[in-house]
């Protein structure tokens, strides 16, 4: 169910946002060779990169919602994260390379010798950065709605797009008004943004590959969940991790010591099922039963309540 929603919700936006670079990349470099714009020219080749980048997530969200197999009994879900490592990885060179341009164009002295550039580049930079912006928030709302590592880190190479196209138009409008270095300049701290977003992209694939838990406020809710549930006595343990996009949950319950083998399996089997109805990023629940034992202050609580009466 999870899986398919989110192999459903990629696809989708991925049509959409690989339609829309591949007008804009056309768009912007029409108007970085008619509106003599090296920046727009060298922004448009960004934009090609982002169908890349987009490819890579229909790729891994279709690999991760394969079912388990002999080899991956387990499931494909950290395929996605794969893929996102891999994104994060391209947003970091797009960005030093963003870095790299404007470090050696403040050196060189390059930005002097840019052509002054017409209107038509002006007007195409403003429009990149409001589509830019527009696919950034489509495909991050998208991304939180299935929890997909991949759309997210998509979401943040256009959101590196649409800076680049800042860099863009400020170096067009320093150009008209006579001050190019502003496009070096520009780079430089676009460059930073992107490098951040990437790193904390990929540690957040990270993160989901390596067993680590789930977050505190989703672990608190299953605890208190399974302690409602009727027959459980207490919660002895709980443990999560995260399995890709989604959770796995091994729990110990205790129930009273002398019940039938069926109706310690029922218990169990309703903690089981209730868990992943009420938390649908659950994939899988492990229940162990274990008899209920009385601590010694509740012995004492209890020896004092039969004395009095």
């Amino acid at each position: 169910m999870i899986n398919s929603e989110l192999e459903k919700t990629a696809v989708k936006t991925s049509v959409v946002t690989i339609t829309m670079n591949t007008a804009l990349t056309l768009f912007k470099l029409f108007a970085g060779i008619f509106g003599a714009s090296y920046a727009l020219i060298s922004d448009a080749v960004h934009s090609a990169s982002d169908v890349f980048s987009t490819v890579i997530v229909l790729i891994g969200v279709k690999i991760s919602g394969k079912s388990a197999d002999k080899k991956h009994p387990f499931g494909h879900e950290r395929f996605e994260c794969v893929a996102a490592i891999i994104l994060s990885v391209v947003l970091l060179i797009t960005g030093a390379g963003i870095g790299y341009t404007g470090v050696m164009s403040l050196i060189t002295g390059a930005y002097n010798d840019f052509s002054e550039p017409k209107v038509i580049a002006l007007v195409a930079a403003a429009i990149s950065i409001v589509v830019k912006e527009a696919m950034f928030w489509y495909t991050i709302i998208a991304a939180k709605k299935v929890n997909s590592s991949a759309l997210k880190a998509d979401a943040w190479h256009h959101r590196s797009d649409a800076l680049s196209s800042i860099g863009s138009l400020i170096g067009v409008i320093g150009g008209m008004c006579g001050v190019p270095i502003l496009d070096s300049i520009a780079c430089l701290v676009i460059c930073l943004f992107i490098i951040k977003a990437a790193i904390q992209i990929f540690f957040d694939a990270i993160k989901k590959m390596t067993d680590e838990s789930c977050d505190e406020k989703t672990q608190n809710e299953i605890s208190e969940f399974i302690k409602s549930c009727d027959g459980v006595i207490n919660l002895d343990s709980l443990m999560t991790r995260l399995f890709g996009n989604r959770i796995y949950v091994i729990a110990e319950i205790a129930c009273v010591p002398d019940l039938p083998l069926y109706k310690a399996h029922e218990i169990a089997e309703n903690v089981h099922e209730g868990i992943e109805k009420q938390f649908p990023l659950v994939k899988h629940v492990t229940v162990h039963v274990n008899p209920y034992i009385k601590t010694e202050i509740e012995e004492s609580e209890n020896n004092e309540k039969t004395s009095a009466k």
